[in-house]
């Protein structure tokens, strides 16, 4: 079993929208053959906590307009590792040094990744911010640009 195609499309939902504000390290994982609570882990890395905060807003504004319903969220206030889960896919939000601690991607190494298109990955930032707006004006674009 692979993860729904909605699962897919919501994991690269919110991997643009954290991409929009700047985050590192964006991957997918598919963890629905070993869970049955959840299709797609997304594990992405903040630089500080601001920055954690930052993209942990982008992601739940873009997901609930994409009509995910937030479930549970977890570790805002510390802003070191907050996870948020949206049933189809849940979203890690990790300080860039608690992501190497925790190694969360050596835990489900078992798992196969999903391919994020480049703007997701972070990889053409250009794309993200023009979708979802820049980091440095504070605005985002939920009606992906139409």
């Amino acid at each position: 079993m692979t993860a729904t195609s909605r699962a897919t499309e919501l994991a690269v939902v919110a991997a643009r929208a954290a991409a929009s504000r700047k985050a590192q390290e964006i991957i997918a994982l598919d963890v629905s053959e070993h869970l049955v609570l959840t299709d797609v882990f997304l594990i992405v890395s903040g630089t500080n906590e601001r920055q954690v905060v930052a993209v942990v807003d982008a992601v739940e504004e873009a997901m609930i307009a994409a009509g995910a319903k937030p479930l549970r969220r977890e570790g805002r206030t510390e802003a070191r590792w907050v996870l948020l889960d949206f049933g189809d896919v849940v979203v890690h939000v990790q300080h860039a040094e608690d992501r190497v601690y925790y190694a969360l991607e050596r835990l489900w190494k078992d798992c196969p990744t999903i391919d994020l298109p480049a703007d997701a990955r972070g990889e053409d930032p250009d794309a993200a911010r023009a979708e979802y707006g820049s980091a440095d004006d504070g605005a985002i674009r939920l009606d992906g640009g139409r």
